[in-house]
C-alpha cells in the first residue's frame, strides 16, 4: 500500500482470515480514489504473523474499535522538563504521511541500514513478483494486488532492474536448468490432457 493509504487504513478494512485488505476509497486515501483489494503477498508467514499479532493487540488489548486506525498516531505528552515526548499511541489517524516516513527512517537507523522510503517496498514487491510469478495470470494478479490496472504499468513504472541483477539474468538466459525441463514436462502433460498429444 502507498503511505497515504496506510495512514488512513481502519481495522475494519483488514480481513485476516482471507488475508485481504479492502482499500475502500470512501475511507482510505488511495491513488485516484480507486478501490483496491489487496491480498497479502506471499512473502513469509512471519510477516503475516506480525500483522496478525498487531491487529489482535489493538483489538483485544487496547480495545480499539473496527473504525480505529491500523497504524495509530503517537500520543504526545510532556517529560519532567516539559519537553514533548511520545507517551504511547492514541486511536487517531495520522494527518500526514511525514510521521510515517520519520518512523521508517528511525527504524532503518536503529537497524544500522540506509534509509529506504515506504514506496521502495512496492519496487521490491515488483522485482520479487518478476521472479516468482510463473504464468501471465499470476503476474496479472500480482499487478492487480499493487492496484495497477495493467501489468504494463507494473513493468514500465516499477520493473527496472539494477545493473547487478540485469547481469545475473543475462547470464542465466539460455543456460540449461532443471526448472526448464519441469516446465516442458508440464507443457506436454497439459497437451495430453487436452487430447492434443498422446
Amino acid at each position: 500500500m502507498r503511505d497515504s493509504a496506510i495512514a488512513s487504513l481502519k481495522l475494519k478494512h483488514l480481513d485476516l482470515e482471507k488475508k485481504l485488505v479492502r482499500q475502500d476509497p470512501n475511507e482510505v486515501n488511495t491513488k485516484f480514489s480507486k478501490r483496491i483489494d489487496t491480498y497479502f503477498f506471499p512473502i513469509g508467514d512471519d510477516i503475516t504473523g506480525v500483522v496478525t499479532d498487531w491487529v489482535n493487540t489493538l483489538l483485544k488489548e487496547q480495545l480499539y474499535s473496527l473504525n480505529d486506525p491500523v497504524f495509530p498516531r503517537n500520543k504526545i505528552g510532556h517529560d519532567s522538563n516539559q519537553g514533548f515526548v511520545c507517551t504511547g499511541l492514541e486511536p487517531l489517524h495520522w494527518k500526514t504521511t511525514t510521521p510515517i516516513r520519520e518512523i521508517f527512517k528511525q527504524a532503518f537507523h536503529n537497524a544500522g541500514l540506509p534509509y529506504f522510503t515506504p514506496h521502495t517496498f512496492r519496487n521490491t514487491l515488483v522485482l520479487h513478483g518478476q521472479q516468482v510469478c510463473k504464468t501471465p495470470e499470476e503476474y496479472k494478479a500480482w499487478s492487480q494486488n499493487l492496484g495497477h490496472e495493467s501489468p504494463l504499468t507494473t513493468f514500465i513504472s516499477y520493473g527496472k532492474l539494477d545493473t547487478y541483477r540485469q547481469g545475473e539474468v543475462m547470464r542465466k538466459i539460455g543456460a540449461p536448468t532443471t526448472e526448464k525441463s519441469i516446465n516442458k514436462e508440464r507443457f506436454f502433460a497439459a497437451l495430453e490432457e487436452m487430447g492434443i498429444m498422446h
